[in-house]
């Protein structure tokens, strides 16, 4: 058996490559748009991808199905709940993919349809139908579907064994059903008329009848790790197994359904804006990824975009760098941050964009909206220093104060009129903050904006700086003129 994870720190995202090395047939699993790494593997490997599958519709990356089918001619495959504006092969409960077996005879089904025959079951699923192989001749690497509806109605698992009748499987790949430490989050969009009570009382059953009938020393692969919005507390550990969750994630202690309902639903970070934008392009289809360099442009012409069309003057180098001098109005989210997540926060979906990068970095920008379908990026800037040096009346430097500046001005005198605000997530916001400080998530803010008065001064603060900085300069390209933030951080509650 092939096995591949390839992990993406900036997205916290996991994909996986599963391929039978003695027939070449090999599955995708979640890909991201920039496919070229699973291609060069796979042909390194003398596999052949004849399946792409997600584990459900995708909100907070633009998935690569579209371009993998587009490179290699495989089908796309999700579970049988999902409703796409493409064609796609519908995976049902308990269905196996046998890679090391002969592939099946193509079909009169119609698109989204599977034919074949009944294969056994999993451990608490329905009877499923064989899928990928001639009758009879199951052998080599075997995935079954588990439908794990909860997280979105379209869920599914993947249960992987190195032979159909191997009792122990390799791993299970659970996408956002199950992570590391968390579950999914049952509040998301792709879900829609349905509560998040609703589907977090079926993602515990999922939970309890699918996955947790597995053997505690099956491998747990999922699709996210720490810092996704699609948990609260994933764990930095990108692998685990079905036992350790069992002892250690919070959520699979015993309890009652209605005590997991509770759990699940309380606290859950706020989801970017672009969330919603990625769903229904996962959903309905989009272009496929343009893989060229950014354009360069002058100053005048990344002017009139941002004034004839409604550009954002994005900027992405450090902190540090964007604080001593930015151009004014620009936005900021550093590349060293989690870039394309931040940027799909404040800039809203379909907005064009110019990248103020350092030079070098442009390529590496584009690449990374691309990963969340923010396809318009009409250019960048080549010489940023040169063009803030030659402008200084349209140089700007931002206020950052210290941490030790702010605790000397609290508790804030309400006379002043200083706007404290708290942009970390809710549930750090629970668990301590300031005095006096408001929570407005940055992921909330560009929504929020109009709860804040620009007249007066606004401090903004997180646990390292980094979306701090990100919340002020939005403020300040709209408008607002006494803004700061704190350098490095606050960590709350601030030590004695």
């Amino acid at each position: 058996m092939h096995f591949a994870q390839y992990y993406l720190d900036c997205l916290s995202q996991a994909s996986y490559l599963i391929g039978d090395q003695t027939t070449g047939r090999a599955v995708l699993v979640d890909p991201r748009r920039d496919i070229d790494a699973y291609l060069a593997d796979a042909e390194a490997a003398g596999l052949r991808i004849e399946l792409v599958i997600e584990t459900h519709i995708h909100a907070d990356f633009l998935s690569g199905h579209l371009e993998v089918a587009r490179a290699t001619g495989a089908e796309i495959a999700f579970g049988a709940a999902a409703e796409t504006g493409f064609p796609i092969r519908r995976l049902r409960d308990g269905e196996r993919i046998c890679l090391g077996a002969a592939p099946r005879e193509p079909s009169d089904a119609n698109p989204g349809t599977e034919p074949g025959t009944a294969t056994g079951r999993e451990s608490g699923t329905a009877t499923g139908s064989q899928s990928g192989t001639a009758k009879g001749t199951e052998s080599g690497v075997t995935l079954t579907v588990l439908a794990t509806p909860g997280h979105t109605l379209e869920s599914l698992c993947l249960v992987v064994r190195e032979n159909p009748d191997d009792e122990a499987p390799f791993g299970v790949l659970t996408g956002d059903t199950l992570f590391v430490g968390d579950v999914g989050r049952p509040d998301l969009l792709s879900a829609a008329g349905h509560t998040p009570q609703d589907m977090a009382a079926r993602l515990y059953r999922s939970l309890h009848t699918k996955l947790l009938t597995l053997p505690d020393t099956t491998r747990i692969f999922p699709a996210h790790g720490a810092g996704s919005a699609c948990g609260r507390s994933i764990s930095t550990e990108t692998s685990s197994t079905i036992g350790d969750q069992r002892r250690l994630n919070y959520a699979l202690q015993p309890m009652t359904q209605d005590a997991f309902v509770r759990l699940v639903t309380a606290e859950q970070p706020t989801a970017p804006g672009y969330f919603a934008h990625d769903a229904a392009l996962n959903r309905d289809g989009h272009p496929l990824r343009d893989p060229a360099p950014p354009a360069p442009l002058t100053l005048a012409e990344a002017l009139t975009a941002r004034d004839r069309q409604g550009a954002a003057l994005l900027d992405c180098r450090p902190a540090a760098d964007y604080a001593r001098a930015h151009l004014a109005g620009s936005l900021h989210v550093g590349l060293d941050t989690r870039f394309a997540e931040y940027a799909g926060s404040v800039v809203a979906p379909g907005t064009p964009i110019v990248l103020l990068a350092a030079p070098g970095t442009e390529h590496e920008a584009r690449l990374r909206l691309a990963r969340i379908g923010y396809d318009r990026v009409l250019g960048h800037l080549p010489d940023l220093a040169g063009v803030l040096a030659g402008a200084p009346e349209r140089t700007r430097r931002s206020t950052r104060l210290s941490l030790a500046d702010l605790l000397e001005r609290l508790p804030l005198d309400p006379a002043d009129g200083v706007q404290l605000i708290d942009v970390r997530n809710p549930a750090e916001y629970a668990a301590g903050a300031l005095p006096g400080a408001r929570n407005i998530p940055l992921a909330a803010l560009l929504d929020r904006i109009d709860e804040l008065d620009p007249a007066r001064p606004v401090v903004l603060y997180c646990r390292s700086g980094n979306r701090s900085v990100i919340a002020a300069a939005l403020l300040e390209a709209r408008g607002f003129d006494d803004v700061s933030d704190v350098s490095g951080g606050c960590p709350v509650p601030v030590p004695a």
